[in-house]
């Protein structure tokens, strides 16, 4: 690989000082055409390529955009990324990727680490016990813009784009209760998020309205993984008596149920219905196919791109909540309890309740 080009070269070539190769190049002053453009040639001509970074740091801000995410082997966060990604490089910016396997001190060092880059904005997906209200309470106002992504960790005051994820829960839940089912159990994922704690609260109030109460031990907490969705699955199904459905908040949680229904010798749906949240492309592929909550990954990543490059280029006022609509997509997963209603009819019905 050739050594980089020099500002000292180009001059050279065009037999001008480095004075004038840096304003031809950073704009920083008008230079006579003619000089200009014998700039431009030996430009040209040497293949320069300016160091976006050190170009950055001059001006105090580069064209990076740092996105951390907690696991990008979770199927759903791709979707976002790419959503990001796309707005981003249409408005100039590059994408730095950070992942931080859902652990608060990694996201912590990753928040510290990347500033020295002088990055022109952050999109982050908190890790489960994240801090980074707190550590970046201090640099809210100087600082670069953060917008935060399908999670809002607790005192964040800041921009957050996610789902309806209450309305989403809430829909999951009366189409179980419209099924003829009554023995139902839920597993969360961690109740100090608020993606979490508002799929509970849909959960919830469709349990209230249709006056339906369960026992608190049918409220399992998990962490928004397959183990963890197994394991409260596991307990679940050990119940005496033992839950008729299960509403898992993430496809990953339900992959973990269907496995512990398998291996405790039962079967989905004729002895457990199973609904999931996120719709991931799997969904349609498991056996049974998984009815879930829609959530429409890359237009929440796009939706959150533009809000930061807004902020980026000085739109200012109250931090925003930006809620994208879920959509209940019925496949398999579910069996009719209700002698009254036939499952094609139910199914029929229960299209009208989707949220659109």
């Amino acid at each position: 690989m050739n050594p980089p080009v020099t500002m000292r070269q180009i001059a050279e070539r065009a037999e001008v000082s480095i004075g004038t190769v840096s304003h031809v190049i950073n704009g920083t002053a008008k230079v006579r055409e003619k000089l200009r453009q014998r700039v431009l040639d030996a430009i040209r001509s040497l293949g320069y390529q300016p160091s976006q970074l050190a170009r950055g740091l001059r001006r105090n801000q580069t064209n990076i955009v740092v996105m951390i995410v907690p696991d990008i082997t979770n199927p759903f966060f791709p979707a976002v990324v790419r959503g990001v990604e796309d707005v981003a490089y249409k408005g100039g910016f590059r994408l730095v990727l950070c992942n931080t396997d859902n652990d608060a001190q990694k996201e912590s060092f990753y928040l510290n680490e990347m500033r020295s880059y002088r990055p022109a904005g952050w999109l982050v997906i908190p890790a489960t016990d994240s801090h980074m209200a707190t550590q970046l309470k201090s640099s809210a106002i100087a600082g670069p813009p953060v917008v935060c992504i399908d999670r809002q960790p607790p005192d964040w005051k800041g921009d957050v784009v996610l789902v309806a994820n209450e309305a989403g829960a809430y829909s999951a839940t009366q189409h179980l209760l419209r099924m003829g089912h009554r023995q139902l159990a839920v597993i969360t994922g961690p109740l100090h998020l608020t993606n979490a704690v508002e799929r509970l609260k849909g959960f919830e109030r469709a349990l209230a309205e249709a006056k339906v109460s369960i026992e608190p031990e049918y409220i399992q907490e998990a962490r928004f993984n397959r183990q963890s969705g197994y394991q409260a699955a596991t307990r679940l199904l050990r119940m005496l008596p033992r839950p008729t459905a299960i509403f898992a908040c993430n496809d990953l949680m339900a992959m973990g149920v269907l496995l512990a229904t398998r291996e405790l010798g039962l079967h989905c749906p004729e002895d457990v219905s199973i609904v999931g949240f996120d719709d991931l492309d799997f969904a349609e592929f498991t056996a049974p196919a998984l009815t879930s909550v829609h959530q429409p990954g890359y237009q929440i990543g796009t939706t959150a791109a533009r809000l930061l490059l807004d902020r980026i280029d000085g739109s200012r006022g109250s931090p925003q909540k930006i809620a994208l609509p879920s959509e209940l997509k019925i496949r398999h997963s579910v069996a009719c309890l209700s002698p009254t209603v036939p499952p094609a009819r139910s199914k029929r019905r229960e299209a009208a309740f989707e949220i659109r």
